[in-house]
């Protein structure tokens, strides 16, 4: 087996089993108790190989090698595989923690820090400029804070006959969550799936889900007045944003742990070898891309109008995400080693892809137009746990183990 590999083909590589458990186990602490942490944040601190050039810039690295830090701090990061471990927003870069710390994406300066506010292994989720979490105090209660200062903007709850509220999608107008139904006090085995209006806090809908459904492993996304989620049963469901109605739902092929893409009327999975794109309106599916045997996709985000997706053989995809047709697919050289993406962002025309293992990986660099790599960045710390990538302007954030560094994004 080639080391650069994410995983055995056909198997279950460790952030999924990490998501798996954040989302069962972990994420049962919403009612179970207070979860600590005892590690304080670092201050920022600048890169000793190379000096930042004038105006918050990077002198430029030798060809094929990744540029210097603009700055890295420690942070008390437990992502726990979750998909949303790291957000930036309005040049505020925050990564899921305890305490919840705010840095200041162009110095590294701590803006804020909160504790208490946040719950291991759940999203960070941002929408209309607010960001929403589960609460810290495990009370039933759904938090809005202000990203630019960390101040509480409102908290709202479903009710005394809900457990373990967690939110798992944003749009505009609303947080969208599921949470267990409790009966005499007891938890049941159903749940809902319910909106709150992002400016209020404000119930607008509550919807009991299908029995035999679970409120883990869930994947969400909102386009328009379309709520669409996967989970742990394997179902494909859309939702009516404004009445919660559910408009159909369907059994996929395999279940879905990971993150899909939604593009204008498609919602599009990676289901093994194949990824597969459905209406939103019908569920009727649209197109198949399948990749080579024994090889499986990883998840696959639309950045700009193009899909981007990479395989288990640590190949990577360009492809049409409204028809499916490739744009370029490009191999890894036989001569060059290097772990498949799993998240991806884009800056101008650079694409950046965030691994899941450690060696021969961390973030890469590629050309966004031709998928050829121009440099991967690594802190050398030989953590085995997933990176996470986010990008805003000219600069490109990762997140590997508790460090949080800063790239130039060129």
């Amino acid at each position: 087996m080639n080391p650069a590999r994410n995983v055995m083909p056909g198997s279950t590589s460790r952030r999924r089993l990490l998501r798996a458990a954040a989302g069962g186990a972990g994420l049962a602490l919403l009612g179970a108790g207070t979860v600590g942490c005892d590690e304080s944040e670092g201050g920022a601190t600048r890169s000793e190989d190379k000096k930042p050039a004038a105006g918050g810039g990077s002198s430029a690295p030798a060809d094929g090698q990744a540029p210097a830090p603009l700055w890295q701090v420690t942070t008390t990061a437990k992502a726990y595989g979750g998909d949303d471990a790291l957000v930036v927003v309005d040049g505020v870069v925050i990564a899921i923690g305890d305490p919840l710390v705010g840095w200041d994406a162009a110095s590294g300066k701590k803006r804020w820090s909160r504790e208490g506010v946040t719950v291991p292994g759940a999203p960070l989720l941002v929408g209309k400029g607010r960001l929403y979490l589960a609460s810290g105090q495990y009370d039933g209660n759904i938090v809005a804070l202000d990203p630019a200062t960390g101040q509480e903007v409102w908290r709202s709850r479903l009710g005394n006959g809900f457990a373990h509220p967690r939110p798992v999608a944003v749009d505009d107008t609303a947080v969208y969550m599921v949470a267990t139904i409790i009966e005499d006090g007891v938890r049941t085995k159903t749940n809902v799936i319910a909106a709150i209006d992002s400016t209020s806090g404000k119930v607008l809908w509550r919807e009991q889900r299908d029995t035999g459904t679970e409120e883990n492993g869930i994947s969400a996304s909102v386009r328009g007045k379309t709520l669409v989620y996967t989970d742990f049963r394997k179902n494909l469901t859309v939702r009516d944003t404004t009445t919660g109605k559910q408009v159909w739902t369907q059994k996929l092929g395999k279940t879905n742990y990971d993150r899909f893409a939604v593009h204008e009327d498609l919602v599009i999975v990676s289901q093994g070898r194949d990824l597969r794109a459905f209406a939103l309106a019908d569920g009727a599916e649209r197109w198949t891309l399948r990749t080579e045997e024994f090889t499986n996709f990883q998840p696959p985000a639309v950045l700009e109008g193009v899909l981007y997706v990479s395989d288990s053989s640590h190949a990577q995809w360009a492809v049409d995400p409204a028809t499916g047709k490739e744009i370029w697919h490009r191999p890894v050289p036989t001569d060059e080693q290097a772990a498949a993406a799993w998240q991806f962002a884009k800056s101008g025309g650079t694409l950046f892809g965030a691994t899941d293992l450690d060696e021969h990986g961390g973030v890469h660099a590629f050309d966004a137009r031709t998928g050829a790599r121009r440099w991967t960045y690594n802190d050398k710390s030989g953590a085995l746990g997933a990176w996470y990538v986010a990008a805003e302007g000219k600069r490109v954030f990762a997140l590997h183990d508790e460090k949080l560094t800063a790239l130039p994004a060129s």
